[in-house]
């Protein structure tokens, strides 16, 4: 019945919002039916931020109890700063700056409500749905395009980098989960590997050589994956192909990034105190950049770079130090722990230092944005019961 499949949404809301990135990320350019679900992923999105928004709505004690409970208070204050943000920038008739508001509020309280409910699931059975979901993108995508070292491989996905988000992040979780793992996993692992280095993002190296520092630490056994990390880099170097080892070898790790930046920087600087708007995120102005470049200059591809344009240095400052205070508060009580705590520890690091060169953190829909803002609010209620638990 109607309650019992709303008692199910409030449970695994958070999962359903997770997966369907996986959807909304899908090339639409792809041959029917592929075609259509990243409009399918659109369409439960906006069933989510309704349903949601309706539960909320119904139930103000879920709102005292859940929303505003202590551990979710960043949470919370964030929305709160979005909402002052629009008041003092924004008018009514803002559209996209309503869109950004109300989905961040609506899916941040999804977050917690779904947390509160259901936190031994997503404690020990979650990421291992999250990585079984995207071995079978992955799987789609080998049928359609086989050939993964022809250029950068994208798979059914909108571009290389995020097949590799995608790729690096499932291997990096079913990697580090506590579960022993089946011959399928170990099957999977391998898959996870082989693609995210053929995807061509450099940001996976960073993603894979953290999950091998979380899993084993300094450690001799490390030092060995070091080394054969070594000599995979001098033979594929040496090939004519364009895995993530290629374009780190050719380009550094930063690249085209530094031009980004500079205008990026710019863009910052045109409007310094109070940003752009809260629709402008992962935004670089057109106008303060040359005609021949407006072409490859897409965004500063750095998160905190993005939210001072979207924000301003004001209320985008506050942001970023209050990511920050969480963010180092829950590694330092979480980092000597065992169990799979270790994963959103992971997902939080390795969004930190990625952000330094993609726009991570920001927006709404981005895999590995989730994920980072799931698991600030996952470990944050994590802290908050192992806190109280003898109280």
């Amino acid at each position: 019945n109607l309650f019992q499949m709303l008692k199910w949404l409030v449970k695994y809301g958070a999962l359903i919002c997770v997966l369907n990135t996986i959807l909304q990320n899908i090339e639409r350019k792809m041959p029917y039916p592929l075609s259509v679900l990243a409009d399918i992923g659109d369409y439960i999105f906006l069933f989510l931020m309704f349903i949601f928004s309706f539960i909320i709505l119904v139930n103000p004690e879920l709102i005292r109890r859940v929303i505003f409970h202590k551990a979710f208070g960043f949470l919370v204050l964030i929305n709160f700063l979005n909402l002052l943000y629009f008041i003092f920038m924004h008018n009514i008739h803002d559209k996209e700056a309503i869109e950004f508001m109300l989905a961040r509020g609506v899916q941040f309280s999804l977050f917690s409500i779904s947390i509160y409910y259901n936190i031994n699931y997503y404690k020990n059975t979650f990421f291992l749905h999250v990585s079984y979901a995207i071995f079978l993108m992955i799987l789609v995508g080998l049928i359609v395009e086989p050939n993964i070292f022809s250029g950068r491989y994208q798979g059914i996905t909108v571009n290389p980098n995020m097949l590799g988000a995608f790729s690096c992040l499932a291997f990096s979780i079913l990697f580090l989960h506590e579960s022993k793992k089946s011959n399928l996993q170990l099957f999977m692992l391998f898959i996870f590997f082989i693609i995210s280095f053929a995807s061509g993002s450099r940001a996976i190296l960073v993603g894979i050589m953290l999950a091998f520092l979380f899993k084993y630490g300094f450690s001799i056994k490390n030092l060995g994956f070091g080394v054969f990390g070594v000599l995979l880099f001098l033979l594929v170097v040496n090939l004519q192909l364009e895995t993530s080892i290629n374009r780190y070898a050719s380009q550094g790790l930063l690249g085209d990034r530094i031009l980004q930046y500079e205008y990026g920087l710019k863009t910052f600087l045109n409007k310094p105190w109070l940003g752009y708007g809260l629709d402008k995120y992962s935004y670089i102005d057109k106008n303060l950049v040359p005609i021949n470049l407006r072409g490859p200059i897409k965004g500063a591809h750095n998160g905190y770079l993005a939210f001072l344009v979207q924000y301003g240095l004001i209320f985008g400052g506050i942001i970023i130090s209050i990511i920050f205070y969480k963010s180092t508060v829950l590694l330092r009580k979480f980092y000597r722990k065992k169990g799979n705590e270790v994963i959103y520890l992971f997902i939080i690091s390795f969004a930190l230092i990625s952000s330094l060169f993609e726009s991570l953190i920001t927006g709404i829909n981005a895999f590995h944005t989730i994920l980072f803002w799931f698991a600030l609010s996952f470990l944050s209620y994590t802290n908050y019961l192992n806190e109280n638990k003898y109280n």
